[in-house]
């Protein structure tokens, strides 16, 4: 009698090959689902921006205040000229006058005094000079001196004189400029300058 083949093995071998694939399908789905739960629990790493430093204040210049404006100055007024000196011109009763006061100066007489007469209607000369010494040496010297110092400058030469013999009292008369030399007793006895009180006076050299 035939044997019959049974078929129930080629069913073993199907579940054995299906199982086989599924093995092999297995891990494909594994891997998948591990990568989808790897994306899930990663966290995520949050990247906190610095923040932005503060900018440092910026100084305000300091605004300088504009200058007050400046005053007009006011124009100077230009100064008024100078009057010109007048220069007085001596005439020659003048320079003589001078050139006996130098003489006087000369010989250090004392209380000189200078009486300009030419103001006086009945004046005897244009000028009076007196002066006085302690001696009569010292009066001589005096009248040399003037002598000698008009003569240098002016050239005159004396109308006349006297007194030189005692020389209490010389007059030196040069017409115009008559010259008292007294010692001074003499001169304070005399008093001449009150005889002419109303002359223009000049003092030089008084003690």
């Amino acid at each position: 009698m035939a044997k019959t083949t049974k078929k129930a093995p080629a069913k073993k071998t199907a579940a054995k090959a299906v199982k086989k694939t599924a093995a092999k399908s297995a891990p494909k789905k594994s891997i998948a689902a591990a990568a989808k739960k790897a994306t899930k629990k990663a966290p995520t790493k949050v990247i906190k921006k610095a923040a932005p430093k503060k900018a440092a204040p910026v100084k305000k210049a300091a605004v300088k205040k504009a200058a007050a404006p400046k005053k007009a100055v006011a124009p100077q007024k230009a100064a008024a000229p100078k009057k010109a000196a007048v220069k007085t011109v001596k005439g020659p009763t003048e320079k003589l006058a001078d050139a006996v006061v130098d003489g006087i100066l000369e010989i250090k007489g004392k209380n000189i005094t200078v009486m300009n007469l030419q103001s006086i209607h009945n004046r005897v000369c244009d000028y009076f000079i007196i002066c006085q010494a302690d001696s009569n040496t010292q009066v001589n010297a005096i009248a040399e001196s003037i002598q000698e110092i008009v003569r240098k400058t002016t050239g005159d030469k004396p109308y006349r004189s006297e007194g030189f013999e005692n020389a209490e009292w010389i007059l030196i008369d040069y017409v115009t400029v008559v010259v008292h030399v007294f010692q001074s007793q003499i001169r304070d006895f005399y008093n001449l300058e009150s005889l002419w009180a109303d002359a223009e006076i000049k003092e030089i050299a008084f003690d």
